[in-house]
């Protein structure tokens, strides 16, 4: 996933979803975050809500950072999928900012299903406004969720509001919440427009 990694290695400060993701993990929870950076939100989710979590990492400079940070990290590309995690072994699996750039999309959330009870899946809005008239003005969207130039972007599959919704639906996902920010507030009015960051926690249809 190239310099994903990379970008996803903000303090929690930083990243508006942090707070939120952490209202929807209950105390005592047991996390698995995927491609967890240097383990910001996991350091965050065990000071305030004492979870036991434990990390996906393949870049080998974040790898480090979550280790000294007290993560327990496994190292591995999320490509490989998560055959060496049980049904149901986690409380939720986490997926935040990272759902963009990976290849296997459909296999890797399906997988996050398989694993955990619940899905917490983060995302930047391709259909958001200022993307959409960057490209009509016949440039590729380069903005604070999307800080590539078109020729180095880890992000292969981007997708808007409007997709994921249609993708959940087809594949008898539920979506237990949904939560659209724009500069860190809730967006409610025309949210695939109005938002530049989607927020799904997510359970299996099956369940």
């Amino acid at each position: 996933m190239g310099n994903l990694e990379k970008n996803m290695a903000m303090s929690a400060d930083a990243r508006a979803d942090f707070a939120l993701i952490a209202q929807w993990v209950a105390p005592n929870a047991k996390v698995l975050d995927l491609g967890c950076g240097d383990g910001s939100l996991l350091s965050q989710l065990r000071k305030t809500h004492n979870i036991r979590g434990y990390g996906v990492e393949k870049d080998d400079a974040n790898w480090l950072k979550a280790m000294n940070n007290g993560v327990d990290v496994i190292q591995m590309d999320l490509e490989s999928g998560l055959s060496g995690f049980e049904a149901q072994s986690f409380d939720v699996v986490i997926l935040s900012q990272t759902l963009q750039a990976v290849l296997n999309t459909e296999a890797i959330v399906h997988e996050m299903l398989r694993v955990g009870r619940e899905v917490i899946v983060t995302f930047p809005n391709f259909g958001y406004w200022r993307h959409r008239i960057q490209i009509m003005t016949g440039n590729m969207p380069v903005s604070d969720n999307l800080p590539y130039q078109w020729y180095d972007t880890p992000n292969v599959h981007l997708c808007t509001i409007n997709d994921f919704d249609d993708f959940c639906r087809k594949s008898n996902i539920k979506v237990q919440q949904r939560l659209v920010l724009t500069d860190k507030k809730e967006v409610h009015v025309m949210t695939n427009i109005r938002g530049n960051l989607a927020m799904y926690r997510l359970r299996s249809g099956q369940s």
